[in-house]
């Protein structure tokens, strides 16, 4: 198992913009009505590049999971120009949506809005997790502070095939299919040794 890279993220933005013959802005930007329901809320800093929002969207999107990114699905909202309206849609759409997934990247310590998302989201009972976007390979995260209490996202092939699926991990001993978690099929497991 390994944590996405920031390599391999924008690979995977890159096979988007080269098929829709788009920017990552053009291909992020999909409206949605207001009382749509999402898989994956994608709590992220309004500083992450287009490119990594468009990577991660990429890869959830591979795995037939539905989409939320606020001022792209959204764009009447501003990060510049918060008002209550602003806190008003984004507790709408965390309520209609089945997952929170907190990009964590170099990008994310400088958020104030991804805390308040990942604890209404918490809060509300919903299921939230953290996708680590780490600059060099590495196989585990150990999160920071209380981002360590959540379960990770990971990439890996499925034993004996070639075919790469999205995991989610609660240490190294526990893990599901991401897909599955989401929709609230199948629940961490203990891996055998």
């Amino acid at each position: 198992m390994a944590l996405l890279t920031e390599t391999e993220v924008l690979a995977r933005a890159g096979r988007t913009m080269t098929l829709r013959k788009s920017t990552a802005l053009e291909s992020l930007t999909e409206t949605a009505s207001a009382d749509a329901i999402f898989d994956v809320f994608l709590s992220h800093s309004s500083r992450e590049p287009e490119n990594i929002l468009l990577g991660i969207k990429g890869y959830l999107e591979d795995a037939g999971l539905s989409v939320y990114v606020d001022c792209y699905t959204d764009p009447q909202l501003s990060p510049e120009d918060v008002m209550p309206e602003t806190a008003e849609t984004l507790r709408g759409r965390l309520r209609t949506s089945k997952s929170l997934l907190y990009v964590y990247s170099r990008h994310s310590k400088l958020s104030r809005w991804m805390p308040w998302e990942l604890g209404f989201m918490d809060g509300a009972g919903g299921r939230v997790g953290i996708a680590p976007v780490a600059q060099a390979a590495c196989s585990t995260f150990d999160g920071e502070q209380y981002l360590g209490l959540y379960p990770y996202l990971d990439r890996a092939k499925i034993k004996g095939q070639n075919k790469w699926t999205l995991w989610i991990n609660h240490g190294v001993r526990e893990y599901t299919d991401f897909r599955s978690w989401v929709r609230g099929d199948a629940e961490l497991t203990k891996r055998a040794r």
